[in-house]
């Protein structure tokens, strides 16, 4: 998983020839939505596309993670297929509704199921370098829902220069970034993580919720603000030391969000004293996001190895899958 999450810079390089390189055969088209469906390290790059489209797109986006495609769903939207393995079981159930449902599909995965029903369809399918874990081609499937989005003229090609923003920053902020990661493990082992963001960010919160449960082998939970602040905020009452609290923050969040963040900070410090903030760094909004991202990613690997654990790992899944399949 070390190698993985260095190599990530390079995959992004990557992933941008892949979305350069791909001709897509499926015409242009209005739609009245987008779906993107899939699960886990497939879907979370959909959740952080879903913030940056936000602004940007003048239909709705939505990232599916279900057996079940909405109803909406006909030959008037657009549903983004993603499954890294190409095999996982929800996401193959909701690309046949797709079909059913006669909407232009557009598949992301490195072969399995989908790439196989997808050429039967005669659908556009961007193929992905095979055999890592799937939360470790953030990169890869990520890019390719922006080109996706590019060709059908939802976004403009700027993000192209944000991305190689972002692996310019991640090169040269390496070693800080590995440094500020040991020291983020350290404030985390043997505790209960516990994530803050802007909910504009709320997909990086995500991605790092989740290295901490496949990486790190440990449970933890986010939120996002305001949101957090008409519920949560209530919550915390009693002294823990076993809390440990993490705010994402770019000094580019709305300064009402910031301005909650600040508060949020001075109330929770009266039961843990272990609060960190991680700052983003960059000028455009891939450079912020990769950068958390990769910062986060080095943590979790940190935090697994302080906790003796192989951050690879995940048998647990594995027998999830088994019993489902033999049930």
């Amino acid at each position: 998983m070390k190698q993985l999450v260095q190599a990530f810079p390079t995959q992004l390089h990557e992933a941008i020839i892949i979305g350069q390189s791909y001709r897509f055969q499926t015409p242009k088209k209005d739609f009245a939505n987008v779906v993107l469906t899939g699960l886990g390290g497939s879907g979370i790059g959909g959740s952080i596309v879903q913030n940056y489209v936000a602004d940007k797109m003048k239909i709705p986006f939505i990232v599916n993670k279900d057996y079940f495609l909405p109803s909406f769903i006909n030959a008037d939207s657009l549903v983004i297929v993603s499954s890294y393995s190409g095999n996982t079981e929800e996401t193959l159930a909701a690309m046949k509704q797709a079909i059913k449902a006669k909407a232009t599909v557009v598949c992301i995965t490195s072969g399995g199921k989908v790439s196989d029903m997808a050429k039967r369809k005669n659908f556009d399918c961007i193929l992905l370098p095979a055999g890592m874990p799937p939360r470790s081609c953030l990169g890869y499937s990520m890019v390719q829902v922006l080109y996706t989005l590019q060709h059908f003229g939802y976004i403009k090609s700027d993000f192209e220069a944000s991305l190689k923003a972002a692996i310019k920053l991640l090169k040269a902020e390496e070693k800080d970034i590995q440094k500020q990661a040991k020291a983020l493990a350290k404030k985390l082992a043997g505790k209960t993580p516990i994530i803050y963001a802007a909910s504009s960010f709320e997909g990086v919160a995500v991605r790092f919720r989740q290295q901490i449960n496949e990486n790190s082998k440990m449970l933890c939970w986010h939120h996002v603000i305001p949101e957090m602040n008409h519920n949560e905020l209530v919550g915390w009452r009693d002294k823990d030391a076993t809390r440990a609290v993490v705010f994402l923050r770019n000094e580019n969040d709305y300064e009402r969000t910031q301005m909650r963040m600040d508060i949020n900070r001075q109330v929770i410090r009266k039961y843990t004293s272990n609060i960190t903030e991680l700052w983003s760094k960059g000028k455009t909004h891939f450079e912020r996001v990769f950068y958390i991202v990769h910062l986060t990613d080095w943590a979790t690997v940190y935090l697994a190895e302080l906790h003796g654990v192989d951050a690879t790992e995940v048998k647990v899944i594995d027998h999830l899958k088994n019993a489902l399949a033999e049930a």
